[in-house]
């Protein structure tokens, strides 16, 4: 059984015992966190798709950190006039396990 997801802005395809890294939530560590929009579940009868969203359907998970990404180094640059800008930027995330999925 499998649903999707969507929280800050990006989809995810989750199942039950999966670790997902998504945009950072206003939880706390070990806080339980609930996923109301979920647009998609499989089931045993078959895939149910909402419009926009599966009515009654939630995803349960554990908040199990807060991080940052990678870095990612943005650098500007303009020929013959001494211009140099250099940046650096690291997305915050945060680690989630998914615990249940209600359909």
């Amino acid at each position: 059984m499998f649903a999707i997801i969507e929280t800050g802005g990006k989809q995810y395809k989750v199942q039950e015992g999966d670790v997902v890294y998504i945009e950072k939530l206003n939880a706390g560590e070990g806080e339980a966190v609930k996923f109301d929009r979920v647009l998609a579940v499989s089931k045993e009868s078959g895939l149910v798709v909402g419009v926009p969203v599966v009515s009654g359907a939630s995803v349960s998970g554990k908040v199990e950190k807060h991080g940052k990404g990678e870095k990612v180094i943005v650098y500007k640059y303009k020929a013959k006039k001494n211009y140099r800008r250099k940046q650096g930027h690291r997305q915050p995330y945060t680690k989630v396990v998914i615990e249940k999925i209600e359909a």
